[in-house]
């Protein structure tokens, strides 16, 4: 029983990076499959099929570029957590929610106020970004929530690391 126990814990302690290794092998077969219908295409002696084919090949270079962009997009946003983390400033998820779990936008609004004027204090700082990142995050805004995790992210890489 305990042996099913801990093969629960580690799954549920590693459940994202579970999905994201699945995902992405399905996506790797998937780009593999393409490169190859690309490939036959090209080897037809018909010139339209051999410009499908060429066309075709597109798909699975995009494809790994897109993929290998966002994997180091996640890897660089949680070791910045992790550093966050030890260093006691990742942002607290104290914010109300609804009987379903989603936040209160409302709350989530007057929380981010707090982070943007951080962010705005310390344009330089890669913190601050992180925090208005996950705040921007709560309340709903993805896009902006991803932009400024890149920020934070090229911050940190190009030596905006003080304290």
């Amino acid at each position: 029983m305990s042996a099913v126990a801990s093969v629960l814990t580690a799954f549920n302690a590693n459940r994202t990076k579970i999905w994201v290794g699945a995902v992405t092998l399905l996506l790797v077969f998937y780009l593999v499959v393409a490169f190859q219908r690309a490939v036959l295409l090209m080897t037809d002696a018909n010139p339209v099929a051999k410009a499908l084919g060429v066309a075709y090949l597109l798909l699975p270079v995009i494809g790994a570029w897109a993929l290998v962009r966002e994997l180091l997009f996640g890897a660089r946003t949680e070791r910045l957590a992790k550093i966050l983390e030890a260093e006691g400033g990742l942002p607290v998820d104290n914010l109300p929610r609804t009987p379903a779990g989603r936040i209160i936008r409302e709350a989530a609004d007057v929380e981010f106020e707090k982070y943007r004027a951080e962010a705005e204090a310390a344009p330089e700082d890669w913190r601050s970004w992180f925090r208005l990142s996950c705040a921007y995050d709560a309340a709903g805004d993805r896009k902006r929530a991803r932009a400024s995790m890149r920020d934070a992210v090229r911050l940190y890489r190009t030596g905006s690391r003080q304290a």
